[in-house]
């Protein structure tokens, strides 16, 4: 009754989460699915110690998936794989509740640590395509990492992350409800330091040119 009950959790989950899925049958071939079914499986192998029945089980969903989820990683209840393929998952990662990740998304190390090596992500995080999470630090909860985002150092709950290495954008402590969870509406630190720039130059040249006026005038 539990393996049914989960198998429900992940239909309702992936239907809920992705709106080009139009059946519960279509569930069934989606990556996100196969690989957590083979995950659980796998995880609880792990616990036992069956160390290589845990990693077999892994990697046989990593060739039907394109999706590597080591089964030491620890992933809580509302986890979300959209497309998928290429998503890594190192051994000693933590993933929190209702985590929702895209496809090319690395959750690893930087291969200098020992022990917990691998992020923990807190509650409510969206990580976009592409990104990169590197290192024994935690993602607080409500935040978001932007497409392509390379994340070396700890996240702060509720933020947003963008840029290479990442870069922190505090949205003053506000949650973020998980229908705000897009890859798109991304604050950009970058552009706005160019346009803070750009009007304090435009500043400066017009003092300039009112100070040549007043010369031209005290000339005059």
């Amino acid at each position: 009754m539990g393996f049914i009950k989960t198998v429900k959790e992940e239909i309702n989950l992936i239907r809920e989460r992705d709106p080009a899925i139009h059946s519960n049958l279509e569930v069934f071939l989606y990556p996100s699915f196969k690989v957590m079914m083979y995950y659980r499986i796998a995880h609880k192998q792990y616990l036992k110690g069956h160390f290589f029945t845990a990693r077999w089980l892994s990697q046989k969903a990593a060739h039907k998936t394109g999706i590597e989820i080591h089964p030491g990683a620890e992933i809580g209840k509302g986890f979300f794989i959209d497309h998928g393929s290429g998503v890594i998952i190192g051994e000693t990662t933590i993933i929190g509740d209702n985590v929702t990740l895209y496809q090319g998304v690395t959750l690893g190390g930087t291969g200098k640590e020992q022990g917990k090596r691998h992020p923990t992500i807190g509650n409510n995080v969206m990580i976009s395509s592409g990104a990169k999470v590197l290192g024994s630090f935690k993602i607080g909860d409500n935040s978001k990492i932007g497409a392509g985002s390379v994340v070396l150092e700890e996240v702060p709950p509720n933020s947003t992350v963008v840029g290479v290495p990442g870069r922190v954008v505090k949205r003053n402590n506000v949650a973020l409800p998980q229908d705000d969870l897009d890859q798109t509406n991304l604050p950009d630190p970058v552009r706005e330091d160019i346009q803070s720039l750009q009007r304090a130059n435009s500043e400066l040249v017009n003092r300039v040119l009112e100070l040549e006026q007043i010369v031209k005038q005290m000339k005059n």
